[in-house]
């Protein structure tokens, strides 16, 4: 069925193309006759002989110029019909666009079957009914181009209504049916409603519906669409408005008739770089071009006309040649002037307007700056960052990504994903701190070098953003570790106490109680119980003393740091002097393990809570010495840096050093996070010698003064 379809479309092309190329060429004679007699009905016979005469021009120059654009650019029309339809004859969409091509340029903008009609009112019928054709299809072919589909589906009574439209104008003139002789006022808003939204229905397919190859090709289109018809919109206005331009046959209509004609080419033309080669031309360098040097060219001639008509006016040189060129020259030399500062500014504009501000980076980052400078919640920096690189770049998609332990987690995101997004990585002194994912402006596009250079200067500053956030993150993360570990050592305080001090309390005041009640009656029986007493008193004085050393060490409070360390190692081995490093560095005991501990003769004033960390990272550090390092010796090492702000712990052991499948157990990241609340570091490593180093770095923060 479907290539029956095909077949019998392909036969009504050949007949349609026969048809219309027999009218056109039948119809050259016959319009020149028609424009050589005056006998158009259009334009006044006399008025057009007048300005002729006028101008200096023959009648026969003008009728062989007027019949040779418009056979061309028939035939232009016609000819990318056919290399349409050579190329694609196996597609629907090309056979409907290949029609209305043929139709619409041959006797929709040609006036020369309307004249061979005019002689011969036999050809009246196939003249209007290929002309009613050429205006549907072509009017169809924006609600069906590139798929051969309505979107939306309800779309499809529009070309209808143009079809009814149209039918009254061709087939029904000078009736009520005619909209362009019973509503003069209203029909041209008619048609131009028409076309916006045909227009409009390529802009929602190429937003909602199509894919890279049909939005290329969507572009193609409307591009060559839109610009037609400003330029014809343009000239019409000239050609109805400006006084040199009003009279047909003045050398200026000659001019102006040809640039609609020949402007009205760019939408087969366009309309064939679609179909066929829209993969070789950067469509959009093309509008940028179009549009920076359409407005120069628009702008100029505005700025010209205004001073001409001004200097003129001013200076009255109405009919004076001398004075007529002297205000031409100086609205040249004003021109000159201008150009160049016009068409920078012009061509900022234009690609602002397609690439947003990529071309002035300084902007876009001061624009950020401020932006971050004003957002007073860290929760806000990171969609300020994606939506200032968005907004500066007009990107359809914006995320930043953070890293995590697991891997990356977005954290802020503008707009809506398209599938062809890139990854930018984000890293603050070597370290990968997040990840910048965007979407290019549309579908298949690159970003440009400009682009690159611009989103490199943004990552920078979203790289110490992004840094910032993750340390706020921390931050709040270890106050509520601290809170947390606050409130459960509260906890097991109070249930310690509670549950097992507070009865035992009780149960000595009871058993004192009853030993004083029995001390007269049974002596005996009161001295068992109060031995009895005694020793869960003792144990009572256990229990406090285990409860005050999970809280402080005791060993630092009545030894110091130093001693207390020499006393931990002194617990798991052998207690030495410090090693000589002039005679080879450590060496074991022939007892067992032995600990080299160095420390300063006099520490500086520490900080409780930097004590007890230093305490007790050195005493998980050699833990592991003993439990898993195979070592015949460590050294345990306090320095204190230069500038006497840090206490640096080394623990170096000569053993079998770090499995290479190693995870980081309790007691690791116990040392780590007791580094990381007091705003040091503690990493544990391989020494290049053989062995393991954990090395702890903390802050000297001083003991307060009450």
């Amino acid at each position: 069925m479907k290539r029956r379809r095909l077949f019998l479309g392909r036969v009504g092309w050949l007949v349609t193309f026969v048809l219309t190329t027999a009218i056109s060429l039948a119809s050259i004679p016959a319009y020149y006759d028609e424009l050589v007699d005056f006998s158009n009905p259009g334009i006044g016979s006399a008025h057009l002989r007048a300005n002729l005469q006028a101008a200096g021009i023959s009648v026969h120059f003008y009728s062989t110029y007027l019949t040779a654009i418009h056979t061309v650019s028939a035939a232009l029309w016609i000819l990318v019909g056919v290399i349409i339809f050579v190329r694609r004859a196996d597609e629907k969409i090309a056979l409907l666009t290949s029609l209305g091509l043929l139709t619409f340029g041959a006797f929709f903008l040609n006036d020369g079957p309307y004249a061979l009609a005019h002689q011969y009112p036999v050809m009246w019928l196939p003249v209007n009914l290929l002309a009613f054709c050429g205006s549907v299809l072509f009017y169809l072919f924006f609600y069906l181009f590139p798929d051969g589909r309505f979107v939306p589906r309800w779309m499809f009574a529009l070309p209808i209504l143009w079809a009814a439209h149209e039918a009254g104008y061709n087939f029904f003139p000078h009736s009520a049916l005619d909209t362009s002789e019973s509503l003069p006022l209203l029909d041209p808003l008619m048609i131009l409603a028409f076309l916006c939204l045909g227009i409009g229905a390529q802009i929602y397919r190429y937003r909602r519906v199509s894919d890279l190859a049909q939005r290329q090709q969507t572009k193609w289109v409307v591009f060559g669409m839109v610009t037609a018809g400003s330029i014809t919109v343009g000239f019409g206005l000239l050609i109805r408005n400006v006084p040199m331009f009003v009279h047909f046959g003045s050398p200026f209509s000659f001019v102006l008739h040809t640039g609609i004609l020949v402007s009205m080419l760019l939408i087969p033309l366009s309309i064939g770089v679609s179909i066929l080669r829209y993969r070789l031309w950067d469509v959009d360098t093309i509008i940028n071009r179009t549009l920076v040097y359409g407005a120069l060219t628009a702008t100029v001639g505005v700025i010209y006309a205004l001073i001409v008509g001004l200097l003129g006016a001013l200076l009255q040189t109405s009919g004076n040649f001398i004075g007529n060129f002297l205000v031409s020259l100086m609205a040249a030399g004003a021109l000159a002037v201008v150009f160049a500062p016009l068409r920078e500014k012009l061509q900022r504009t234009v690609n602002r307007l397609m690439y947003g501000d990529r071309d002035e980076p300084y902007r876009v980052l001061s624009h950020l700056g401020q932006r971050l400078e004003a957002t007073l919640e860290p929760k806000a920096v990171l969609p300020t960052i994606v939506d200032t690189v968005a907004g500066a770049l007009k990107l359809p998609y914006a995320a930043l990504a953070m890293k995590r332990e697991d891997g990356f987690e977005v954290a802020a995101t503008h707009g809506f994903p398209t599938g062809e997004e890139i990854q930018l990585p984000l890293n603050y002194a070597g370290e990968p701190v997040g990840r910048l994912v965007l979407a290019p402006r549309a579908p298949g596009e690159t970003f440009s070098p400009a682009d690159m250079r611009l989103l490199e200067d943004l990552g920078r500053h979203a790289e110490v953003a992004v840094q910032a956030v993750r340390l706020t993150a921390d931050l709040q993360k270890s106050r509520e570790r601290l809170v947390s570990a606050r409130e459960e050592e509260r906890r097991r305080l109070r249930r310690d106490l509670h549950d097992g001090l507070g009865p035992t309390l009780a149960t000595l005041s009871l058993g004192l109680d009853v030993s004083l009640k029995i001390l007269h009656d049974d002596p005996q029986e009161a001295e068992s119980l109060m031995r009895r007493l005694k020793t869960e008193t003792q144990d009572a004085v256990v229990d406090i003393r285990r409860l005050v050393y999970g809280l402080r060490p005791p060993a630092l409070d009545d030894l110091g740091l130093v001693p207390a360390i020499r006393e931990q190692a002194s617990k798991h081995g052998n207690l030495a002097d410090a090693p000589d490093h002039r005679e080879g560095g450590m060496t074991g005991h022939k007892y067992g393990l032995v600990f080299f501990v160095e420390a300063p003769e006099t520490l500086p004033p520490l900080s409780a809570a930097v004590e007890v960390a230093c305490y007790r990272i050195a005493q998980e550090a050699i833990t592991n010495v003993v439990r898993h390092s195979r070592a015949s010796s460590c050294r345990v090492r306090l320095t204190i840096n230069e500038a006497e702000t840090e206490i640096e712990l080394e623990v170096l052991d000569a053993g079998v050093g770090l499995p290479s499948d190693r995870r980081a157990g309790v007691g690791m990241n116990s040392m780590a996070e007791r580094a990381a609340e007091l705003g040091g570091t503690c990493t544990v490593a391989p020494d290049p010698g053989g062995g393991t180093r954990v090395l702890a770095r903390l802050p000297l923060i001083a003991e307060e003064e009450e």
